[in-house]
This record gives structure tokens, sequence and C-alpha cells, in this order.
């Protein structure tokens, strides 16, 4: 099997990595193991992940893996130098097995060694290594490496370029492959190589930008015998001119590979043992199922001419060498994997089934001694005679006075001489226990020997010698078949049967313990070998799984609600400005709540029918998650949260304001919702195959992206109906709501909703409308848009006052302008804020950064007025004396004065400093000019905004389509695309399901209804990253009861193989952001969350509907 890299693999595979990753930002690294490293790569939309196996492989990989508890001294330097660096080149070095990335246009190199053991090393601009992976002392033929050291690069394959391919080129080749061979011939070295494989072999040593491989299938497609000596091609022109055609192709086929940013790969795979052969395949799960059945021995970038027609070889085509290699070395390390985790499996089974058979051992050897005091008190009963004469026998000679050892031995010679009472008697005796053994046969055997002794009997007459001859072929018969008897000499034989039946029920009581002892040891042993398997598993590492790719809705906080409509919210200002721009469109609903930290959540409407209601249960589940995810629910504030529709939604601030991220400008009336409790729901839902999806229709709102089209046509038939029909309702709206307020009869809004918009207690209707009143006009985008040189609002009258205030003061006063010209106009904005009795409501504000400018003024300077005052008494003649008095003096003497009484570095540092606050000034008006440029530029975008989603909230009218129109369509179709995803995600699946993916979501627990998989979430003091680890135990060890997952996936009560599959590879660390709060507490059933309890024997456990009521439920 191939593990490491070639030479032509190396300038592939840093092919296609310069295509992938040059505009990429390192943004973590890790490390697997000791030699294996992961880099992540991303920018906005993209993200990659790099695998790094040192002197093996490299490539992007689509699998998730298990990094390492904490980083190493090696990953840690790597991150401090290369951490949010962009890669900037990637190549290989040469025609070696280098590979070379430069980050920030090569102040970092990272090079990367895949011969010998293989070296990770990261060196400046001047190749001086600043770390690596491996310290490589000095030896023969390598250079030491080693921190400080120059990484030298000259002695490298090929660095300075590739040599032509020439004639002489090859001649030389040959000729030092020949003088090679020789030399070793000399020297006695024996090389172990093919016969034949001398001129293949001495090619790719000679030249060196063809691997061995390469240089092979070159041969076969030229039809060049390869099995000629180096030394007979040298000698032979014609042979030498077809060689180099031969290595020539070999040069076109690497051009042709290297010519576009990716090439194929080819992997070279064998059928396993015992499996049949490969047949081509028809559908992905054939295909994925003969993928499980090979074995896969080589990969290229190239299809070798020697291994296409091979039968031995099936060969896989990937479109990607990357992907290729990926999924090449991925799945050998699964299979590891997979062996690795099935022996500790199967060694905690062996455990297990040991323990079961010990105890099964000792209760079959209670009931086997149970069994045999039966039958010993039975074949004392059937030979009652026997066993009397046997212990009168012996009690008479111990009567007697006779020696034990005495008694033995006469007892021995009885049995040598044949005596029936002796032969009963089983030596050696054990009179010191006052027992004897007697060998006895059991009922069924004595009755047969009798009715034998009775036939015998009859038939012959009895003498000594035929009496003793039929004992032994009696006892020959019987002898094997006796039992071995213990009889007590001071009991009847009775009363040894009785011993034997009291020993007989001691066992049996003794059994009954055992059992119920058994029963509570295995179970013990059970939970003791798996608490054992469970950490074993923890040590090892999880399967490999594919990285799932986040659906576009994931990064926001969203869930389905429980009629089947698309609710997100944001989880900060740039979010919230996200959903506003690109995904709040007509027919949507905006909900939020006045609370600090209340995120912007939108409900996506159909696009096919834009004007329908939204359900007031979608209401209510949007206003839940914003009252949720904002300090409501720290406080355990009970509230109630507001929705309006998408075009009461605007960024136009008033004159004078700007809006921040995450601020909007609502007009019209807000519709309050009911209050709602503070109680969340974290659920995992399925993702399906398309045909599966087929069978989910009943609670499906958006059609796909196909379908839009015949439902227009369909619905423009009807157009003019329609519209008279409203029309006529809206006449009728009209004269019935004669009695309202001027700004309700001005709204033109159809209130269609089921849930109608009241107002609060003790407030009137217009109370809750904001400061943009709802008859402002809305403005075209020509109004709007401001001439880059004219002044902002507010400031064109403070600029000609200071102007004008600037010709009649002096140069101090000058020097004050800029600074009463700010103050001016930011004195201007407060008195526009504070005109506001109440600003909060209009502007909703979901960030700390997204408030009103600063309303600090900048206060007027006093001095610049003294020089208007008059003069004091008596100042007119002391300057008449000074002036006398000076009059002498020139502007030297002065000078000269000045510096000797200290009076010019007064002056110079007086100068000095107004100098530097003119500076700043000068650069404070700069940035003054700039944020008014800025929020110029920010102002007119927002209009031409504004004025787009105006003329998309309009409603549709006759006539040629226009270009906005045109767009608005494609918009719409593009929506529709993006909502189709959510037919693919199902709470439980149904039987027959292909489920592709689990997704986490957090929502109102209302609308998890339908998840089958799902927990309640209260405010409370536990972390989100504590609380979401436990949940996920929850569930696996749901999943690890008996009975618990159904094989067949059948039951929708129980879980599933493939549901238990998903939920073991989750990772806790992937699911914290999902949960938009920061602190909860989690309500688990008493069987953790599962699915279906009873029906599933205890395995499933409860569907987690326990509110924490009664015993059933544990709060935490």
């Amino acid at each position: 099997m191939k593990q490491r890299f070639s030479s032509l693999d190396v300038k592939v595979i840093s092919h296609e990595l310069s295509a992938n990753l040059v505009p990429l930002r390192v943004s973590n690294i890790y490390d697997l193991s000791s030699k294996i490293l992961l880099f992540k790569f991303s920018k906005p939309g993209v993200k990659k992940q790099l695998l790094i196996d040192s002197g093996f492989r490299t490539h992007l990989t689509e699998f998730a893996r298990t990094t390492a508890a904490a980083p190493s001294d090696f990953v840690q330097k790597l991150r401090k130098a290369l951490k949010t660096r962009r890669v900037t080149a990637v190549s290989q070095i040469g025609t070696d097995r280098i590979i070379e990335f430069q980050f920030s246009d090569g102040q970092y190199r990272l090079y990367l060694e895949f011969f010998a053991s293989g070296n990770v090393i990261l060196t400046n601009s001047e190749h001086k290594i600043l770390t690596l992976l491996r310290h490589v002392p000095e030896g023969e033929g390598q250079e030491p490496q080693r921190p400080g050291l120059t990484y030298s690069l000259e002695n490298r394959q090929n660095f300075s370029g590739i040599p032509a391919l020439t004639k002489e080129r090859l001649r030389n080749a040959l000729r030092a492959t020949v003088d090679k061979a020789a030399a070793s011939a000399t020297a006695g070295k024996k090389i172990k190589k093919k016969p034949g494989d001398e001129l293949r072999k001495g090619l790719a040593t000679t030249i060196t930008e063809f691997p061995p491989i390469l240089v092979d299938h070159a041969l076969n497609v030229t039809s060049f015998d390869s099995t000629l000596q180096p030394s007979a091609v040298l000698e032979n022109e014609g042979l030498l001119d077809d060689l180099l055609r031969s290595l020539e192709e070999a040069r076109k086929i690497v051009k042709e590979i290297t010519s576009s940013d990716s090439s194929k790969g080819y992997i070279l795979a064998k059928t396993k043992p015992g499996v049949g052969a490969a047949l081509p395949e028809t559908s992905d799960g054939e295909e994925r199922q003969q993928k499980d059945n090979l074995l896969y021995e080589d990969f290229h970038p190239f299809l070798p001419r020697q291994f296409e027609q091979d039968p031995a070889y099936t060969v896989l085509t990937f479109d990607n060498f990357n992907k290729m290699v990926d999924e090449f070395f991925s799945s050998v390390e699964g299979q590891k994997l997979e062996s690795r985790l099935s022996e500790r499996e199967a060694d905690a089974k062996r455990k297990l089934d040991a323990a079961k058979a010990d105890h099964a051992k000792r209760i079959e050897g209670l009931q086997a001694v149970q069994q045999l005091n039966i039958r010993k008190a039975n074949a004392i009963e059937a030979n009652v005679e026997r066993v009397q004469e046997a212990i009168d026998a012996v009690n008479g000679l111990i009567q007697q006075g006779m020696d034990w050892e005495d008694i033995g031995k006469l007892v021995e010679r009885e049995r040598q001489r044949n005596n029936p009472v002796a032969l009963v008697i089983q030596l050696p005796l054990k009179l010191h226990n006052n027992t004897i053994t007697v060998l006895l046969g059991e009922a069924e055997e004595d009755e047969e020997e009798d009715e034998g002794v009775d036939a015998s009997d009859t038939d012959s007459s009895v003498s000594d010698s035929g009496f003793y001859s039929n004992t032994d072929a009696s006892s020959s018969r019987g002898r094997g078949r006796r039992l071995a008897i213990d009889v007590d000499l001071g009991l009847s034989p009775y009363g040894n049967a009785r011993e034997y039946y009291g020993e007989r029920k001691v066992a049996a009581v003794k059994e009954q313990k055992t059992v119920q002892q058994s029963e509570t040891a295995l179970k013990n042993a059970e939970q003791k070998i798996a608490a054992e398997l469970k950490k074993g598993l923890k040590q090892e590492k999880p399967v490999l799984q594919p990285i799932r790719k986040q659906l576009w809705f994931e990064k926001f906080t969203w869930f389905i609600s429980s009629d089947g409509y698309l609710v997100l919210g944001g989880k900060d200002a740039q979010q919230n400005e996200m959903l506003y721009r690109r995904y709040l469109k007509k027919g949507d609903v905006y909900v939020h709540a006045d609370f600090h930290g209340a995120p912007s959540v939108i409900i996506k409407n159909s696009p096919n029918t834009p004007d329908a209601p939204i359900p007031p249960s979608t209401l209510s589940q949007a206003g839940s998650l914003a009252i949720c995810a904002s300090s409501a629910w720290d406080s355990k504030a009970v509230t109630s949260a507001w929705w309006v529709n998408a075009d009461q939604v605007s960024k136009l601030a008033p004159t004078g304001e700007f809006l921040g991220i995450g601020s909007f400008i609502v007009q019209g009336k807000k519709n309050f919702l009911p209050p709602t409790q503070l109680l969340l729901g974290f659920a995992l839902m399925f993702k399906i195959s398309e045909e599966s999806a087929a069978k989910h229709v009943r609670h499906r709102l958006y059609d796909r992206p196909e379908n839009i089209t015949a439902k227009k046509s369909s619905a423009g038939t009807t157009g003019n109906t329609e519209g008279d029909t409203t029309q006529e309702a809206a006449a009728g709206d009209d004269e019935s709501d004669s009695g309202d307020s001027a700004a309700d009869q001005g709204d033109s809004r159809p209130k269609d909703n089921p849930l109608q918009p009241t107002a609060r207690q003790g407030q009137e209707p217009e109370g809750v409308v904001p400061t943009v009143e709802e008859d402002i006009p809305i403005q075209e985008v020509s109004d709007l848009i401001i001439a880059e040189e004219a002044p902002t609002a507010g400031g064109a009258e403070s600029e000609a006052e200071a102007e004008a205030e600037a010709e009649a003061e002096p140069e101090l006063e000058l020097e004050s302008a800029p600074a009463s010209e700010a103050g001016n106009e930011q004195a201007g904005s407060e008195a526009t804020a504070e005109a506001e009795p109440n600003p909060a409501p209009a502007a909703t504000t979901n960030s700390p950064g997204s408030e009103a400018p600063s309303r600090k003024s900048t206060p007027q300077p006093q001095a610049s007025n003294k020089g208007q005052q008059p003069p004091k008494r008596g100042r007119h003649s002391k300057a008449k004396k000074i002036a006398a008095k000076y009059k002498d003096q020139d502007d030297e003497d002065r000078a000269a004065i000045e510096e000797l009484t200290g009076a010019a570095a007064g002056r110079r540092k007086a100068e000095a400093e107004a100098r530097a606050r003119a500076e700043r000034e000068a650069q404070r008006e700069a940035a003054a000019e700039r944020r008014r440029a800025q929020q110029e530029r920010q102002r007119r975008e927002v209009a031409k905004h504004e004025e787009a989603r105006r003329r998309a909230m309009m409603p549709e009218v006759g006539g040629a389509e226009t270009e906005a129109e045109t767009a608005g369509a494609e918009a719409e179709e593009e929506t529709a695309a993006e909502l189709a995803l959510l037919d693919g995600l199902v709470g439980s699946a149904l039987p027959g399901d292909e489920i592709l993916e689990a997704v986490a979501v957090c929502g109102p627990y209302a609308a998890l209804g339908r998840c089958k998989y799902k927990v309640k979430l209260q405010p409370g003091t536990q972390k989100k990253g504590k609380a979401v680890r436990e949940v996920v135990e929850a569930w696996k060890a749901a999943a690890a009861r008996r009975g618990a997952v159904d094989e067949a996936a059948r039951d929708r009560d129980r879980m599933w193989p493939r549901e238990v599959q998903l939920l073991g590879a989750l990772k806790p660390e992937e699911l914290v952001n999902v949960v938009p709060v920061g602190k909860l507490r989690v309500m688990l059933s008493s069987a953790g969350g599962g699915p279906g309890g009873s029906k599933a024997g205890g395995g499933g456990g409860a569907s987690a509907d326990a509110e924490g009521k009664g015993k059933s439920g544990k709060k935490r």
C-alpha cells in the first residue's frame, strides 16, 4: 500500500494548494498527534482545512478530526508566527519532495519535507530557522537542522531549474547507471532488483524529475521494451532515440497534469477477500457500498497503462487530486480507527461473557451436586440389604477389637476370593471418620442384574467355582457404572439416605441464593465493563465524519415556527444590519422588544404570497425569541415584544442625525404582542434527501424555484379580478373607519392579520408612533442625496457666522475659528436630539456602539473679546514713557536683551505651543471632515438602498417591466431557492427516509413540538457550554440503554441506528453558539430527553416533556 508522496504527487498537490489557499488567512493551527498537524484557513465565506502528516502527505480534508487537548510547544510557536497571516504562495522546491508555503509575501516560510522521516520547518524571510518539528543532527549525506541555522535550498533537486531533456543528458544518465552497476558488482554488493527492472530504476535515479511509475507508464505507452539493459540501449542509437521519445512523452504527461488548477486522481483498489467482484454502480448508495468492499492499494495523478487493463484492480476516478488523496488516506485512517474501536468493544464483550460463564458454571456445579445426592440416596434405598450387610460386617470386626489395618487387609483378601460383601466395600476404609465407601448400582441396574441372576439359577447348578465366575462377570459389567457412596457406620441405610436428601436440600437453597447474587454480580460487572469501555473509547479517536457544511441561515439565531415559517434573529449589531439589508423583503415581518440587548428578528414570508398574513402563533414565537435573547432572560422580567411590517422599518435618519450599525427608524404604529414566558428549547432537526423530502408536504410553505414561474402565470390570469375585489374591500374599509384619526386614515396598509394591533392600556394609538411621523412623505433618492461640496445640515449658518466674526477679530480669534465651527455643529445636533421627548422608540439600537453621536460642545474662547474693551486709566501715559525709554533700541538690541532676560525663550515656547495647537486643531478638523464625508457617503448609500427597498415594496402595476422589477424578480427567485432548503429539514424522520445530517436548533419551546430530540431551557445559573455538553451526553447515554434502538428503523418512538450514529458525531463545542443566552437551566427528563420512554421499554426515555413537575422530571 502506498504511504507517502512521490515527487510527481508533491508537484500536483502543491499546484492545487496554490490555487485553493493563496488568498486565505491562517485562522488556527492544531496538532492531531506528534507528527500530524491541522491548519485551518479562512476568508469571508470560505473555510479550508489542511492536513500535514510529516514525511508522508499533505492535502485538504473534508473530514472532521479530534484535535489534541492542549497545543504542543511547536504548535504554539507556529500560532504565534503564522496566525492571521495570509498565504501568498505555495510551490515545490525544484523537483524535490519539498513544499514551500510563503506567508505575508515571504516574511515567513514553511517548508514541508516528504522524504526520510520528514520535517516541518518554519523560517523567516532570510531562511533562518525559527522552529522545526524534528531536530536533525549532522550526519552522512545530510546537513544539521536546528533553530538558528540557515535552511539551505541550493542542494535540493533541480533547485536552479530542470535541465533540458537532450540526447546527451540521456546518454550520460545511462552511462552513470552502467558505471554504478559495475561498481556494485565489483564491491560484491547485491542490489535487490526485479529482473529487467534496471533500466526503469536507473532512469528514475538519474533523471530525477520523473518518478519510476511515470517512467514505466511512458515506456508502456510508447511500446518500448523496459526489460532491456542500460548498456544495450547505450550502444544502440536507435534504441536511444526511442527512449528519448518515451521520456518526452513522460514530460508531456507532467505538463498536461499541471496545466489546470486541478487534475484528476486515480485510486487503484482490490476487492476484499470473500467479496464478489465489483460491479458498475447506478446509485450513490451502491457506490458507497462498493467502496466499503474495496481495499485501497495505490493512487496516482494519472492512470498507469500497466494497471489499466489489469482485472485484479478496480480504478476509482476523481475530478480533484486533493479529494482523491483525502479519500485514500481518510479511508485507511477510518478503517484503523474502526478496527481499534471494534477491538475494544470485543474485549469488553469477552470480559462480560467470561463473567457470565463463571456464574453459570457455579450454578451448574450446585445443580450437579443436588443430582448426585439424589442418586446416592436412591442407590442406598435400592440396596438396603447389601449396605446393611457391609455395615454389620465392619461393625462386627471393630467390636471384636481388630486393628483397623487388619480389617483393611481382611477385606482385601475377601475381595480376592470374590466375597460378595467384600466386593461392595471400596478400599481404603475411612474408619477415622467412622465411614466406609460402598459401591452400589442404581435402582434400574440392580433390577436388571436381579433378573439375570434368577435366570442363571434356574439353568445351572450352583458351585463354588460357578458362583465366583458369575460374580466376576456381574461385577465386571456393573463396576464401571456403580456409585461410590460414603456410608456412616453409626446410621442405618435409611438414615444414610436421609443424610443425602438433606444435603440435596442444602445445595438447592445455596443454588437459589447463588442465582440471586449472580444477577447482582453480573449487573455490577456489566456496569464496570461498560465504564471501562467508555473510558477506553474516550481515549480512542472517533471514527472520521465528513465536515458538515452549514446552511446559510445557521450563522444567525434561527428556528422554524410551528406553522413552518423561518424566523431569523441577529446575534450582534452587524448581523442585525445584515438581516435588514439582505433578508428583510416584501411581506416579511420585523419583530423587536424594548429591552436592552434585544435582537432584530424577522419572519420570512413566502415569496409567492408576500401579502399573506403571518399566523399569530408564529408572531408570538418570534416575539418570545426577541425577549429571551435580551437582558430580560437574566433579569427574569416578563415583558412584551412588538412587530411591524417590513415597509415600516427604515435607515433614513432625520436631518442632522446619523444611525449607527444595527439601529433603525420605525414608522407607524407598533403592534404589541401578549407577554410571553421565558422558555426556550434546544433540539435536533434532521436533513433528509430530496427523495425523502417529497413525503413531508404537510407543513411546507416555501416552494422550489422551478414552481414559482408556474404560480406567477396562474396568478396573473386572475390578477384583474382580484384587484377589483381588493379595491372594493378597501373602499368598504374606508367607509367603516371614517371615525378614526387622520393618521389611521392615511395608512393604506391592509389590516388583514388575524392578530389585530391593539394599543396598550392607558395609551392612545398615537402614543406608540415614533419620532418619524406616519404622514411624512418618503422622498426620492435625488432629493435625499446631498452634494459632496455642500456643507452638512445645521452647519452652514455656523460657518457663515464664523467667517463674519473672523474678519472683525484679531489673529488670536482666527485661530479659534475651527473650534467654534465644530462646537456649533455639535450644538446643532444636540438641539435636534433634545427636541425629541423620547427618542428611544424611534431608533431601535441593539448594541452599545450604535448610539447617537456625542452631544458635547466645545466652549468658546473668551480671551478673543478682550482686545475690543477700552484701555484702563493711566495705561496710555505708561506706554508713552516706555516708548521714550526704548526709542534708541533697534531690533538686534531688543533681541539681545530678551535673550539675557529669558523673554525670547518664553516667546519661542509660546509660538511652539501655538503651532502644536494649530496642528492638533488641523488634525482634529481633518478627522471631523473625514467623518462627515464618511457619514455623507453612508447617507447616500442608505438613501439609494431605501429607494430600492421602497420600489420593491410598492404594489405591482401593469406596464413594461423595468430593470428594477427584473432585479426584484431575480432576488425573489433567489430568496425562494434559499428558503427551499427548509423542505429537507424535519424534526422527526419517517420510516424509509434517508437521513443525511443532524442540525442543532434553539428557539421557543412551542416551536419545537415536532422535534424528536428536544429539551427545555429556562433562566438559571449554569453556563451554556456545560449545559449543552450535559444534553448531548444524556442523548448518547439514552442510546446505550437496552431496547432503546430500533434496528429496523420503523418505530418513531424509539431511536434509529442512523440517528444514534449522528448523535455520536455531535461535538458540544460546535453546538454552544446555537444557544442565544449565556446562563440557563436544563429541564431533562429522567431518561435524558430522548424519544419515547414507555413504548421503547425504557430505552429511549421520555420525549423531554417534563416541565419540572412531579417526581419524573429533575431540574438542573
